[in-house]
């Protein structure tokens, strides 16, 4: 067998990118190298549809016990009585649990995209916004928090079947005990899409969406430093309100109808690998290491929020809970997208982004989003934050494309530290 080289070539080069340079985009972090050895194990080669001990295929007697221990370990982390491991990703997740609670053309509230809210909370060019009917709240736009009157009105208003909580630009926590109120006066369902900060409502840190949520999905490679996927997971069954029933005659119970809105509902084969993988990473977010590693990106984010609004920029809610903060650029007169391509030449890695009441596209943005959960893993603090917030405005306030000594800047900030320091 020849060699591609021309693939793994790209692949160093990647690598190199990413030991050189500074990782701030909000959604990205690094992975160990035992999560990242069951990625590419020899579990890719073996298709397994169905569930542990109820497969379509043979020679499942050990990714069965791979995936029942994915199981176990995730429903210990997040105390959850029920647990899906098989969504290929985030999205994967939320279009199985619409699936399993919705007709289309129902009713749905969601967090406005362009307030922070994700495409699969009811955004008109996802599945979310085609199948079903979305509604939305978003931000007071004097603090530039979540304006849960503004949701409880709309809730009160249009009566959606689901409400759909959690951000993919948001920097503070959440009142899920509030949402969940206003969703028993309408009969409605709870979705709490974690996926940003779930590591850190794992160990305490924020909020528990379980507690209160009727169903919580989640990405498993933000925050929770695992491969990339998705997971589904409830705090408590309980009996549908579809009316579906089993073979007895009786409600079938939630979890039986997420089990099949993942398969066969919205996708096929389970990744092996990457369940065991993300097994792998749950058993490492037990650990008291993570447990410090999530205490200093809440430390790190707060710093850096804070050394950035010393220098002038405007923090959408003037601040941050979790590990991640929206920027908003207008008064520096610069776009999020100028903003991005001035920081990559410097090495530094952001995203733009959209701010609540942007009057940019979205291609365009009047802002960047931000987080520390990558640079935390490869082992920077309090001090490290301070230096990044005089780099990324020495970068934005040049007039110069590039700079060389703010690129060796990053470099020396860098060089010496592994991908991952957990």
């Amino acid at each position: 067998m020849i060699r591609d080289k021309k693939i793994f070539n790209l692949i160093k080069k990647e690598e190199q990118r990413q030991l050189i340079g500074l990782e701030l985009i909000a959604s990205e972090n690094y992975v160990s190298s035992q999560v990242m050895e069951a990625m590419g194990s020899v579990l890719t080669n073996k298709y397994a549809e169905g569930l542990p001990g109820k497969r379509y295929y043979g020679g499942c007697e050990f990714v069965d016990e791979i995936e029942n221990l994915a199981i176990e370990r995730l429903k210990k982390l997040f105390n959850a009585q029920w647990a899906n491991v098989q969504p290929h990703s985030g999205a994967q997740a939320n279009a199985a649990v619409m699936l399993a609670v919705l007709k289309p053309g129902d009713k749905i509230l969601g967090f406005d995209l362009s307030h922070g809210g994700h495409l699969t909370h009811g955004s008109p060019v996802n599945f979310s916004g085609k199948l079903y009917q979305p509604h939305f709240y978003g931000v007071n736009k004097e603090t530039g928090r979540v304006d849960y009157s503004m949701l409880e009105k709309q809730a009160l208003k249009v009566k959606p079947k689901l409400i759909i909580c959690g951000a993919s630009a948001y920097s503070r926590d959440w009142e899920y005990e509030r949402i969940r109120k206003v969703a028993d006066e309408i009969g409605a369902l709870v979705l709490a899409d974690i996926s940003h900060p779930a590591g850190l409502i794992a160990r305490g840190l924020l909020n528990d969406a379980l507690l209160h949520c009727h169903i919580v999905t989640s990405t498993t490679h933000k925050t929770l430093r695992g491969p990339r996927g998705g997971v589904i997971m409830l705090g408590k069954d309980f009996e549908n309100k579809l009316g579906l029933k089993d073979k007895k005659g009786n409600l079938r119970m939630m979890s039986s109808i997420l089990d099949s809105a993942v398969f066969p509902g919205t996708q096929g084969g389970p990744l092996e690998h990457i369940i065991a993988a993300k097994a792998i990473a749950f058993e490492e977010a037990l650990s008291d290491s993570y447990f410090n590693y999530c205490l200093q990106v809440v430390k790190n984010a707060k710093v850096l929020s804070a050394e950035l609004t010393k220098l002038g920029f405007n923090i959408i809610s003037g601040g941050t809970d979790n590990h991640s903060m929206l920027i908003d650029l207008k008064n520096k007169n610069i776009t999020g997208k100028e903003a991005e391509e001035k920081l990559i030449k410097a090495h530094i890695t952001v995203n733009k982004n959209m701010v609540p009441f942007d009057t940019q596209p979205p291609f365009i943005t009047s802002g960047i989003r931000i987080g520390t959960a990558a640079v935390t893993t490869r082992g920077m603090k309090e001090k490290e934050m301070v230096i990044v917030a005089q780099i990324i405005n020495e970068v934005l306030e040049t007039n110069r494309p590039t700079n060389k000594i703010i690129s060796l800047n990053i470099n020396q900030l860098t060089n010496k530290l592994p991908l991952f320091n957990g």
